[in-house]
């Protein structure tokens, strides 16, 4: 997401960045640019002019033109007013109430209603330790609750059966008394798309959130529909007391202008992103970070949690202390970690959180990819047992195996060999306490494979 974005506002704040000196000239030129970025990006046209005029008030006045680095103070406004306009902070689920708590799903047909409402069930499970159940109130769609059914099995959490003859109240009646009996902490209502100029359906969603009294109304809402996003969320809003948007298919929306028009339009938070189709693909939604992936300055606090929740701590600790007691490190454990970078959503998911990922070239993106991570682990997944824990056995006839087994050429197997021999140069320098010499030989690496270290793509 904010791919196209990204890269315009990054271009034109880094030309500004080094300058020592700031007109009022070069800011209105800078801020021209940032508006045209803002409305490629299908940034409602109110947003985008409430943002500009808001920047400029600032951007001219002593706080930038005096300061030491004019360029950085700018950049600065930009990011705090981007911030600003999403909601400052993330806004957090309001749970407080007696179990259950009852979160409604709310949004148009096709929106993603019905995998959020699990990815949801899975955030609140695994990360609030709570104990939750699902209920489908679609009675119009067919195999709805059976596609809920399979997914709650999917997430670890309870579910309601219903039928396509209840009628949705009495469904949600009828779950919100098993919840009391199962003692859930949350109960999830998944309901059926509607648009917002359908009347009886808007009635019957209005009836639904009267049975259960919500403590939470999420409004799921498809980013890839622009600034459409915030016009449909206003017109829920008017007829339903939503508390909350989630936004989902973000990893196919490359603009990014519903993120940023959402909030403005609605008053209402954003709480969620969805960044992929996995179980797990939903997050918490930070302004803050966000305005800072936007301006090409990354996200390293996200970064840092997707690896807390998504790395295998054992293993982790197992491998530390194998490289500490000066054991080899060999391929099985560069699959495992291989691995372990699938599991936290793939390489385009981590590099997009880096600091200055906005300025990397399209060919450079192109090669650092979960294609190329998957054949890495293809290859080694070839070799025997003997051959993963001893690597220089592998000689010509062995790699040639070792190719025709993957599906790979020879020259994928060498470039392997060579990646997996800059990772084990890295871990012995850990291993014998040189931390000066491990930073040098990543630096390094990262160069290299910048350079075309990883296999291209076919």
């Amino acid at each position: 997401m904010f791919d196209s974005l990204s890269e315009r506002l990054s271009s034109t704040v880094q030309r500004l960045r080094g300058k020592g000196r700031l007109t009022e000239a070069n800011i209105r030129e800078a801020l021209r640019e940032v508006r045209i970025a803002l409305l490629e990006a299908d940034v409602a046209l109110p947003v985008v002019q409430a943002l500009i005029q808001r920047v400029q008030a600032k951007a001219l006045g002593q706080e930038v033109l005096r300061s030491l680095t004019p360029g950085q103070a700018l950049v600065k406004v930009v990011r705090d007013e981007l911030t600003a306009v999403m909601g400052t902070a993330n806004s957090d689920l309001n749970l407080a109430a007696a179990p259950p708590a009852v979160v409604l799903m709310a949004g148009l047909q096709g929106a993603g209603k019905t995998t959020t409402a699990a990815k949801l069930a899975r955030f609140l499970k695994e990360r609030r330790r709570k104990k939750v159940m699902l209920v489908s109130c679609d009675v119009y769609r067919p195999a709805a609750i059976e596609q809920l059914r399979t997914l709650a099995e999917q997430v670890g959490v309870l579910f309601h059966p219903s039928t396509g003859e209840q009628q949705p109240v009495a469904i949600a009646r009828a779950a919100l008394d098993a919840a009391r009996k199962n003692f859930a902490d949350v109960l999830i209502v998944d309901t059926a798309g509607r648009l917002h100029v359908d009347q009886a359906m808007m009635d019957e969603i209005k009836g639904l959130h009267e049975a259960v009294a919500p403590v939470e109304t999420l409004f799921v809402v498809d980013a890839m529909t622009g600034q459409d996003a915030a016009t449909t969320a206003k017109a829920f809003s008017e007829a339903l007391p939503l508390t909350g948007v989630v936004l989902t298919k973000t990893d196919g929306d490359a603009r990014g202008g519903a993120a940023l028009s959402v909030r403005y339009v609605t008053g209402r938070p954003i709480k969620f992103i969805g960044i992929s189709e996995k179980p797990d693909g939903l997050e918490p939604f930070h302004p803050d970070r966000i305005a800072q992936r936007i301006l090409g300055m990354g996200d390293v606090l996200s970064l840092v949690e997707q690896v807390e929740q998504s790395v295998d701590q054992e293993k982790q600790r197992k491998l530390a202390e194998k490289v500490i007691k000066g054991k080899r490190f060999d391929l099985n454990d560069m699959k495992d970690q291989l691995e372990q970078m699938v599991n936290m959503g793939g390489m385009a998911s981590l590099i997009e959180k880096l600091p200055g990922a906005s300025g990397m070239s399209e060919q450079l993106k192109s090669k650092v990819n979960d294609r190329e991570v998957h054949r890495m682990i293809a290859i080694i997944g070839s070799m025997t047992k003997g051959e993963r824990r001893h690597p220089n056995v592998l000689n010509g006839s062995r790699r040639a195996r070792v190719a025709r087994g993957s599906g790979m050429q020879p020259a994928d197997v060498n470039r392997l060999l060579k990646q997996y021999q800059q990772m084990e140069k890295m871990m012995s320098k850990l291993g014998s306490g040189g931390m000066k010499g491990l930073m040098r030989q990543m630096s390094g690496a990262m160069r290299q494979m910048g350079g075309g270290g990883f296999m291209p793509r076919r």
